[in-house]
């Protein structure tokens, strides 16, 4: 690290998820003004000529290139955003981790647990600290909720509910891009949403220590794309040729924690109606709570006779104050990012994990890898636990209920 007032920061892949690294970057300086250091944009990755275009005009890098070697390779840039699509993240996560320089990644952190693992084993024998894109954990709600779960403030937990539900690949005319394509993507929405409720899940009650499940692809063909920068969001018609949807569209489990208790984890990127549908409720013997991003500034307790009350997060929940000075005016997703950022840089300057680790990609690939040897043979898998530095209980010895 230059012993410069800035940290260097080199990003790979120029798309939605790249420019939104970017902007967390720039803001937290403004959110997090006690940051020993500030992030300054110094190369941009992109084969696209127009990512590398909209990397220098709108967002301000110094450099842009078509190779991502380039950028592990400047003496200036001292921290990696990974942003490539799922298939690239292995062997650009083993490049960065060859270079010394700590990343943050974007979920899923592998293709399964093999490329999770090394990636994680990889950056602790290395020594260094990581990033990964777990960004709801970072709503105010959330911490709330995990405050209140741990401390006992409803009792011994029972029962878990998650449920991720989106629509973006409900319309069969949506293109058959990676997403949809095993030896790219790896799983379909249990890596792609299910791992963020695995994390909240694990982040908020604890470990997950066995599952049963059963998946289920329900557009089974999509048009090919008609171009190789097809994004997300690409469409096609019926006169398309058409492929083979390779992975999962829906997925459900019966979870057990470690503390015994249980949960059903439910996750669909076809359902029709739900946006981003993200809910997460903790029963206990005493109470319960209830999340659901799509109201993300809310939290509903119930922890006496009466039901359930809604709590307006406040300048005392989690880092609601660094954005909003009271209840009402809400947080929004960019926001996350930006805690998410501030985070990975606070590692880097204090040389400890803070933000989402790449143990924790780690852990939760072992339960998506899990969910789909039991939807394989139908019977109880068990979870590993992983060897490296989770996160799950960090900050908990310090906390005080507000």
């Amino acid at each position: 690290m230059s012993e410069s007032a800035h940290i260097g920061v080199g990003l790979i892949s120029v798309g939605w998820m790249g420019r939104l690294h970017s902007r967390a970057y720039l803001a937290a300086a403004h959110h997090y003004p006690e940051l020993a250091a500030r992030a300054a944009l110094v190369m941009a990755a992109d084969p696209d000529e127009g990512g590398r275009q909209h990397a220098a005009d709108v967002l301000g890098y110094r450099q842009t290139t078509a190779d991502y070697r380039d950028v592990l390779s400047d003496p200036d840039v001292d921290v990696v955003s990974i942003c490539s699509p799922n298939f690239l993240h292995h062997e650009i996560a083993l490049a960065t981790i060859a270079a010394g320089k700590p990343f943050w990644i974007e979920k899923p952190m592998g293709r399964g647990v093999r490329e999770s693992s090394e990636i994680a084993r990889g950056a602790a024998t290395r020594g260094l600290v990581t990033s990964v894109g777990f960004n709801y954990r970072h709503a105010p709600a959330i911490a709330h909720a995990r405050r209140l779960v741990r401390e006992g403030a409803i009792g011994t937990v029972t029962n878990v509910r998650v449920a991720f539900m989106a629509d973006y690949s409900a319309d069969p005319s949506g293109a058959l891009t990676w997403r949809f394509q095993r030896d790219r993507a790896g799983s379909g929405v249990l890596g792609d949403l299910l791992s963020h409720g695995a994390d909240l899940a694990q982040f908020v009650v604890g470990r997950i220590t066995s599952v049963t499940a059963m998946t289920e692809t329900f557009i089974t063909e999509r048009p090919l794309p008609r171009a190789s920068a097809a994004s997300h969001f690409s469409k096609g018609d019926d006169s398309d040729p058409k492929g083979v949807v390779q992975n999962e569209d829906y997925a459900a489990l019966l979870a057990r924690f470690e503390g015994g208790a249980v949960g059903v984890l439910e996750s669909s990127r076809v359902a029709v109606g739900p946006r981003a549908e993200y809910a997460l409720e903790v029963y206990g013997t005493t109470g319960s709570l209830r999340w659901d991003f799509q109201r993300m500034n809310e939290l509903q307790v119930a922890d006496d006779a009466s039901g359930y009350r809604t709590m307006m997060m406040a300048p005392e929940n989690g880092e609601f104050a660094r954005f909003q000075p009271g209840a009402g005016t809400g947080m929004g997703f960019d926001d996350l990012k930006t805690v998410e950022a501030s985070l990975f840089l606070r590692s880097v300057l204090e040389h400890r994990q803070l933000a989402p680790s790449a143990a924790d990609a780690w852990s939760a690939a072992e339960v998506v890898d899990a969910a789909l040897r039991s939807s394989a043979s139908g019977s109880w898998v068990d979870v590993p636990a992983v060897d490296g530095p989770t996160t799950y209980d960090a900050g908990l010895e310090s906390s005080s209920r507000r």
